[in-house]
């Protein structure tokens, strides 16, 4: 107690606290894509309680890694080397690494994962004559919401030990992150149905979340090989492309007699 009134007293504490509140919903906008573009492909009384699911699974990973910060931390120690001389970079520097750890394992699998999906989603959507086999097959795997889960916890876990291993990074008490942890999952909930409901009601936005998630998982994947992006270019690079999407929707909207200058 004597510990965390001293936290509440501490004004670098508080900045921690809000630096790493923002970092983490951001960070918590990459899993809350994947969910809604995921469950908006079920039966629509089953879509709520998947994203429910999702997100509590979330917070449930989220605060269980947080018990084992000791281990999480093991992960980062070199598993192997493959003591291959790659490509030289800049200033005589390998282009990527060759030692990998766990998280780079798991960051490279999980961008792989999420590369595939993409990819796959984005087949679906412009492909203008899918077979009917293929569309049966399609709706049977989309009406199990099982299947829908076990995709969402496969990817929970990636960014969930991504977000974590950001906590550690800029802060070293515990309680704080926890609270950041709470508040960002708790941001994911109030935010999932309506990012869900407007994603499902445009369709180009969905094409744009598709192209993120491929951004994203690229992103791992050059992160598990040692090549850091700093996400800052990342995000910029979103939010500047939902303000072009956000204009053209606009624009649709607009009636035609006003888009017609000779009218």
């Amino acid at each position: 107690m004597d510990a965390i009134a001293a936290l509440l007293t501490d004004p670098a504490a508080w900045a921690a606290l809000v630096t790493l509140v923002v970092m983490e919903v951001v960070l918590g906008v990459d899993n809350l894509i994947f969910i809604s573009i995921l469950s908006n492909k079920l039966p629509e009384h089953q879509r709520q309680r998947v994203r429910r699911i999702g997100i509590g699974l979330a917070l449930v990973m989220r605060l269980a890694l947080l018990s084992i910060i000791a281990w999480l931390v093991g992960l980062t120690a070199t598993v192997f080397d493959l003591g291959v001389t790659g490509a030289i970079g800049e200033h005589g520097a390998p282009a990527f690494e060759t030692a990998f750890s766990w998280k780079d394992l798991i960051l490279i699998a999980g961008g792989l994962f999420l590369v595939w999906k993409a990819t796959k989603e984005i087949h679906h959507a412009v492909d203008p004559t899918p077979s009917h086999d293929l569309l049966d097959k399609k709706s049977v795997v989309i009406s199990n919401a099982g299947a829908a889960i076990v995709q969402i916890i496969l990817l929970d876990l990636v960014f969930s030990i991504d977000s974590i291993l950001t906590a550690i990074g800029m802060t070293t008490h515990l309680p704080i992150m926890v609270i950041a942890v709470i508040v960002a999952v708790t941001v994911m909930l109030l935010a999932a149905d309506p990012l869900a409901n407007f994603i499902a009601k445009n369709p180009s936005v969905v094409m744009l979340a598709l192209g993120f998630l491929l951004m994203i998982g690229m992103v791992l994947i050059a992160d598990g090989f040692g090549v850091h992006v700093p996400k800052g270019y990342i995000y910029a690079a979103m939010a500047f492309s939902a303000l072009v999407e956000s204009l053209n929707m606009l624009r649709r909207r607009r009636p035609a007699a006003a888009m017609d200058p000779h009218i």
